[in-house]
């Protein structure tokens, strides 16, 4: 059976108040700004220095699933294997739950000697739609290997036996692995965590800057070859598909730009990096999903990727009846 979830632990995030950010994003319908995202976003350049930074970038926000490419690290530290590069893309990942992502993970947890009933994670529906639309027409059930942590989990699960810790409880904060993930993670950031809470798929999450994520997801990505963090970075950039999925922006991003490494949270969050250009990271304050691209391109733009290449991302179409009306595209504000 699953473990129990943890407890949820520290206060407001912003103090009893949202900060004024700027409009990073709007929406256009027929020549009318009908939408817009407010957010944070920063860039740094090779060296970490901040290169433009737009809202809040210091202030915590819960970084989601972009703190994933951070938290592997811990799990190879506590002496976990992975048996190939696919594994540990999908450690790292949020995968959609097609076919192949499922397999792998319950081949992760067999060779760890465990089965999907010791998973965590809350039962799911696949996010690929066709396969989706195949479980709902067939009346099968939700799955806990198909929901999208469950690499993840099954890589924790998988750190457990290797390092002798137990299996029950690893979702606690107090575990031995979840207390490695949170060191783990003020140490790339360079700055402390500032409050856990449970995520989605019930693990802690650790509230960081769109700063201090930024800076660690650079740090694993000018890691040494043959350490642990750039085993990670290599992996999700050769094997991007285990990382996302079918159509996913962060699987073909990372297929259209050579080196880089990109990796989406839920609620508006978004990380990337690029070797010797930097990295950057941003919130979008309304958590809406369909921001997040057009801001993230802008910022990789920042960093010297062509325009024209990142074009399928960085505006995103406005429809009207049959056809395109608009678009969902960054601000002036990112676009100086």
């Amino acid at each position: 059976m699953p473990p129990t979830a943890p407890s949820a632990h520290g206060g407001s995030l912003h103090g009893g108040h949202w900060p004024d950010n700027p409009v990073l994003v709007e929406v256009w319908r027929s020549g009318f700004l009908e939408s817009v995202h407010r957010g944070s976003l920063v860039v740094l350049d090779a060296f970490g220095a901040v290169v433009l930074a737009e809202g809040a970038v210091d202030r915590p926000a819960l970084p989601r699933s972009s703190n994933k490419p951070v938290q592997a690290t811990t799990y190879l530290a506590a002496g976990w294997t992975p048996r190939s590069g696919e594994e540990l893309a999908i450690a790292a990942g949020s995968h959609s739950g097609e076919d192949g992502h499922r397999e792998l993970v319950e081949a992760m947890l067999a060779a760890a000697g465990l089965a999907p009933d010791h998973l965590g994670c809350p039962p799911a529906l696949p996010q690929h739609e066709p396969t989706r639309a195949e479980w709902l027409a067939a009346g099968r059930a939700p799955e806990r290997l198909a929901m999208n942590c469950s690499g993840k989990h099954a890589a924790m699960l998988s750190a457990c036996v290797a390092a002798g810790w137990p299996t029950e409880g690893y979702l606690d904060r107090a575990h031995p692995l979840q207390q490695s993930i949170e060191a783990r993670l003020t140490e790339a950031a360079g700055e402390p965590v500032t409050a856990v809470v449970v995520d989605g798929c019930g693990a802690p999450q650790h509230a960081l800057s769109p700063t201090g994520l930024a800076r660690g997801v650079l740090g694993l990505l000018q890691s040494a070859e043959g350490s642990g963090s750039r085993a990670v970075v290599d992996a999700m950039r050769a094997h991007p598909w285990f990382v996302a999925g079918t159509g996913r922006e962060d699987t073909d991003l990372m297929r259209a730009v050579p080196g880089l490494l990109v990796k989406g949270g839920a609620d508006g969050v978004h990380v990337a990096a690029l070797p010797g250009r930097g990295a950057v990271a941003l919130k979008l304050d309304d958590g809406g999903d369909r921001g997040r691209t057009p801001a993230l391109c802008a910022g990789l733009r920042r960093l010297g990727v062509a325009a024209e290449v990142l074009a399928p991302w960085s505006r995103i179409p406005v429809l009207g009846g049959e056809g395109v009306v608009g678009e969902v595209r960054s601000a002036t504000v990112l676009n100086v």
